[in-house]
Order: structure tokens, then C-alpha cells, then sequence
């Protein structure tokens, strides 16, 4: 699994928006951006993928730069990578619509805890 580095970190985190609600977690050794409990933003080694409606989804991934997120042999469903060249000003709106897209959906529920055999 690829790791990211101290830049990619950065670049991410930037990228997320400092709203309520919005939260940060490590995910199998990367980091994903969470509203309700839903990912909308997550960072892969270096590659930045939001969760978009379809239409948006389409239009992201006709960009050039851009492309599946996650792991090439089982890429993500619905979701686009942020081309990595592009500026912050040029990627957050694609974010901030990917928070929104992801907002309307309902919170997940926690999992039940699993009982000790």
C-alpha cells in the first residue's frame, strides 16, 4: 500500500474544510475527511479522491489528471482522484462538493460491537 508523504499530508488537510461536523480519521494507514460518519474526501499515498454525484464524477474524471481512487486492482465506486498538479483554489471546490453530495446522505450507524467468543 502506498505511503503518503509529510507533503501529501499536508496537501490533504488543507483541503479539507474546518466546518462542524467534518471530521479527520486514519484509514488503513491514510487518512479520510468524514461527514456523518460518511467519507467524502480520502487520501491514498498521494492521489486526493473525492465522493461525487455521477454527473460530477463524470466531469472529474474527464479531466486530464485525473482518474479512479484507490488501489489500481479494485479502484473505489462513484469515487475521482483530484489531479495532483492542480492548486488548492483549483481542487477545493471539487471537495467542497463532494461534502456536499455526501451530506445529504444519513448518518451511518456505528457498528454493533462484536461479543467476545
Amino acid at each position: 500500500m502506498p505511503k503518503p508523504t509529510d507533503d501529501d499530508l499536508a496537501r490533504f488537510r488543507d483541503l479539507v474544510p474546518d466546518e462542524a461536523g467534518v471530521e479527520v480519521k486514519p484509514m488503513f494507514g491514510q487518512l479520510g475527511a468524514f461527514v456523518n460518519g460518511n467519507m467524502f474526501v480520502g487520501l491514498f499515498g498521494g492521489d486526493i479522491g473525492v465522493k461525487l454525484g455521477e454527473t460530477e464524477q463524470a466531469e472529474l474524471l474527464a479531466t486530464p489528471g485525473s482518474g479512479p481512487f484507490g488501489p489500481a486492482e479494485r479502484p473505489m465506486g462513484g469515487w475521482a482522484t483530484i489531479p495532483g498538479d492542480w492548486a488548492p483554489d483549483e481542487a477545493r471546490p471539487w471537495v467542497e462538493s463532494a461534502l456536499a453530495h455526501i451530506a445529504t446522505l444519513p448518518p451511518k450507524k456505528p457498528k454493533a460491537a462484536k461479543k467476545a467468543p
